[in-house]
């Protein structure tokens, strides 16, 4: 169930990167290139492609959080939605990062594992490397993502009260 909807959750992301990336484009003529802000005193910048990845992230963060919530592990004792969510988003900030780094360097061309340029040149949607850097980063960042929220986000609550004894040898 997990992994459906882990599934449902990339659609969902990459529905929202290219809204994001075709709204930019058609109101404010924004490029996923295009810098965003440059980081004062280094060579590098937040690309615009790094805004749709957030964007999306966010929407599909919540997308997964209430359907994990409410068929996933609906069987085990949960927190509040809020209590919930927020280890729940940290996780995904997580593999969010790891996403983030993989599709930098599949977008930028001096990177050792950039996607070709002759292979995506932006000419169609097949060939958007945007599209496929985003595809790819989920991917990658999948697994980290499901074992931190098995082991974090919805593990049992602790219940007050309560001592764990444990197991002892004989002496």
């Amino acid at each position: 169930m997990f992994g459906l909807v882990g599934g449902s959750g990339t659609i969902v992301n990459l529905l929202v990167s290219v809204a994001s990336k075709k709204i930019a484009g058609w109101t404010a003529g924004v490029s996923e290139y295009d810098v965003f802000l440059p980081l004062v005193g280094t060579d590098f910048n937040i690309r615009w492609f790094n805004i749709f990845m957030t964007i999306a992230f966010l929407v599909a963060n919540t997308w997964n959080y209430q359907l994990n919530r409410s068929w996933t592990f609906r069987g085990l004792p949960q927190r509040t939605w809020w209590r919930g969510f927020f280890p729940f988003l940290l996780t995904g900030i997580g593999a969010f990062l790891v996403s983030q780094v993989v599709a930098t360097l599949l977008m930028n061309p001096l990177s050792p594992i950039a996607l070709s340029p002759e292979i995506f040149d932006d000419s169609s949607g097949l060939r958007t490397k945007f599209y496929w850097a985003t595809a790819i980063s989920i991917v990658v960042a999948m697994p980290v993502n499901f074992l931190v929220n098995k082991l974090w986000a919805f593990r049992k609550p602790r219940r007050k009260g309560t001592r764990v004894v444990l197991d002892q040898q004989p002496r």
